[in-house]
């Protein structure tokens, strides 16, 4: 029997804490007031009734039971140290390293040899973006990127910069798309990396990256991608893509975190600095001991979303109309920020006029969902994504990232359908601005004296 089910009598034991299905569903609020109490949570200072449903997936899924069941045994018998290559624990570790590093290569239509283990896509952004260029600084000088990249992309790009490099940010469309000419126009004889991202973290728009890699080749110019989304979400063929480097995240496929890869491409050999110093681990790309368990579980879930991609699409899909058309019939002045064609349907990004988002999402306590990257979410400022795509600013601060994801159910999209709109309503109730705009008064026309 797995190990994971071996160990459920001990959460499942009289007097311990209840464990709840990878469902999070609310329960339904039906329950005595003093059942209310005992399951009620508090956490800095906010009080909820139970654990809230999850729809941030873009932010980290939860580990897939099947993906625990091929870690535990490396962490309760087979411990060894992938490194030690003078005894049977060492070996069995380095083979099952080895078996994950090719079921990762699989699912993109790489060479294993050209995938390296990091501690996730951070890492990987870092080791592209940074690595690439120091490796051929003295004829390369010059790196193109987009305004929406991940934070860690665009400070790689900035620290360059401070280094003496030439940086573009190309803009995006209103959909959040690249234009392609403009991309061809900002290359130059001196460019070392085009750096764009595939799936965006904040809007779920999926790049041209078959075009964006052809325009690269042509050009001569390694094209990286941080994939970090779309693993799992969409089809990678880095061949077919002209993809030369790829930054990917275990936790964001139903794998651990702390775990991720780098893929590098061999033919052509493209070549880069190690940002790390060490013992010389995973080709002297990464030094450090390989976390044995961890890679087998990023494997693991390689293994399982290669046979469930298509599924698990087509049932996002499904959920992401359920909840769009579940809020649009009850909400008007609902806006969709970033391309519905080219969109992971897993990803929904919408604001609502009239209402200010720091309120929604303390009125959504039930419901899991962000603002935006779990980055950057820290920051009072609106999404600079958001910015790129000329949303206005009133707007940009009333985005709502919804998140649906392997173990979403009907369920709770229905419940998050329902909060939403009973807070929303809430709020617009409380706006005089959505009052005034009701009656046909042009907001933009008024000219606000300050006091």
């Amino acid at each position: 029997m797995a190990l994971s089910r071996r160990l459920l009598p001990l959460f499942l034991r009289p007097g311990a804490p209840a464990v709840r299905a990878l469902s999070t569903a609310a329960a339904p609020a039906a329950a005595a007031t003093s059942d209310e109490e005992e399951e009620s949570i508090t956490v800095k200072g906010v009080r909820i009734s139970g654990r809230p449903l999850y729809m941030d997936m873009q932010a980290t899924t939860p580990v897939d039971p099947r993906v625990l069941d091929a870690m535990l045994p490396f962490y309760l018998s087979r411990y060894g140290n992938p490194h030690s290559r003078t005894h049977l624990y060492g070996w069995e570790s380095d083979a099952a390293v080895e078996a994950a590093r090719a079921s990762v290569a699989s699912l993109v239509g790489a060479d294993p040899r050209e995938i390296f283990f990091t501690s996730g896509a951070t890492e990987c952004n870092n080791i592209a973006v940074k690595g690439v260029m120091r490796f051929y600084r003295d004829r390369r000088r010059h790196v193109v990127t987009t305004q929406t990249e991940h934070k860690c992309v665009l400070d790689s790009c900035r620290y360059l910069q401070q280094e003496g490099f030439e940086v573009t940010y190309l803009p995006v469309r209103k959909n959040g798309l690249i234009d392609l000419a403009q991309l061809e126009d900002a290359i130059r004889p001196d460019t070392g990396l085009v750096s764009i991202m595939a799936v965006n973290n904040e809007i779920g728009v999926v790049q041209p990256l078959e075009e964006i890699g052809r325009i690269c080749k042509e050009k001569g110019v390694p094209f990286h991608t941080d994939a970090a989304q779309a693993l799992g979400k969409i089809p990678i063929d880095v061949n077919r893509m002209g993809i030369g480097l790829m930054s990917l995240s275990g936790h964001k496929i139903y794998g651990p975190k702390g775990v991720g890869a780098l893929y590098l491409r061999r033919r052509p050999r493209i070549r880069v600095e190690p940002q790390m110093s060490g013992g010389g681990q995973e080709r002297g790309i990464r030094s450090g001991t390989v976390p044995t368990p961890l890679v087998v579980g990023f494997g693991a879930a390689c293994e399982i979303v290669a046979q469930e991609m298509d599924y698990d699409h087509r049932r996002a899909s499904a959920l992401q109309q359920r909840l769009l058309d579940g809020i649009r019939s009850q909400v008007d002045e609902v806006v969709i920020n970033g391309s519905m064609k080219h969109r992971y349907p897993g990803n929904l990004n919408v604001s609502f006029a009239y209402v200010e988002g720091e309120s929604l999402l303390m009125g959504l306590k039930e419901v899991a969902v962000s603002s935006g990257s779990a980055c950057t979410s820290a920051s009072l400022e609106p999404s600079y994504v958001l910015r790129a795509l000329g949303v206005e600013e009133d707007m940009a601060h009333t985005s709502i990232r919804f998140g649906i994801g392997r173990f979403t159910t009907e369920e709770e999209v229905d419940r998050a359908i329902e909060l939403t709109v009973r807070q929303v309503k809430k709020l617009r109730d409380m706006s005089p601005l959505y009052e005034m705009a009701k009656a046909g008064i042009d907001l933009k026309s008024i000219e606000w004296s300050q006091h």
